[in-house]
């Protein structure tokens, strides 16, 4: 059976990020009847930021040179430590489960939320592997970052993801779509912009209805 990991990371409970994210899930979810959904909202219920005791079970994995997923919870010694591998446990699981982890992120000041990133640091351990998975990532940016455009090397969002997805997950396997000039909606600047943006979004959608088919 099949299981897709569900994350939302927009602080606007109306998104065009949840919206992508949302189509993708319903998608898949007609195509995977009886398939496992587990869904996550990161901004409604934040991660909390790592701290010491987290840093201590990195040590730990880094010494004993554990690389079994299942293995971690024999890094925890003390209560602090306890207390950390209380929030991770979860968080980890859910991942471990999943065959796909679809992510919707909108892009902030060029890179993605802090939410997204307290949950990435969370369930990142040295030397972890998630290969064979897929990840799908649903974004929604204000302007315009695609190949080509004036924008394109301040795109810090998805060029992170997906360094970050191959360098420390191991994984391949990843897919974008974005709606992108999100911001022409709102700003009286940009009006001119609202039809390329609807363009976008209208692309975006139908891309993100088939991506798993």
């Amino acid at each position: 059976m099949s299981n897709l990991l569900h994350l939302d990371a927009s602080a606007r409970r109306t998104s065009f990020s949840r919206e992508l994210s949302k189509a993708y899930a319903d998608a898949w979810v007609e195509a995977h009847p009886g398939g496992g959904y587990t869904y996550r909202d990161l901004a409604a219920e934040p991660v909390p930021h790592i701290g010491e005791a987290w840093t201590e079970l990195c040590d730990y994995v880094l010494e004993h040179a554990v690389t079994d997923l299942g293995r971690y919870h024999e890094a925890v010694r003390t209560e602090a430590q306890a207390r950390a591998w209380e929030i991770v446990e979860p968080l980890l699981a859910e991942v471990v489960e999943a065959d796909v982890v679809l992510i919707g992120t909108p892009m902030y000041n060029y890179s993605i939320p802090s939410s997204l990133k307290a949950w990435l640091d969370q369930i990142t351990f040295p030397r972890m592997s998630l290969a064979g998975r897929s990840f799908v990532v649903t974004g929604a940016r204000g302007g315009a970052y695609g190949p080509g455009t004036p924008k394109e090397a301040f795109d810090h969002q998805e060029r992170f993801l997906r360094d970050f997805f191959a360098g420390h997950f191991a994984v391949e396997d990843v897919t974008f779509v974005h709606t992108e000039l999100a911001n022409s909606v709102v700003d009286p600047a940009l009006a001119h912009l609202r039809g390329k943006h609807e363009e976008s979004r209208r692309a975006a959608l139908a891309l993100a209805r088939r991506a798993d088919r």
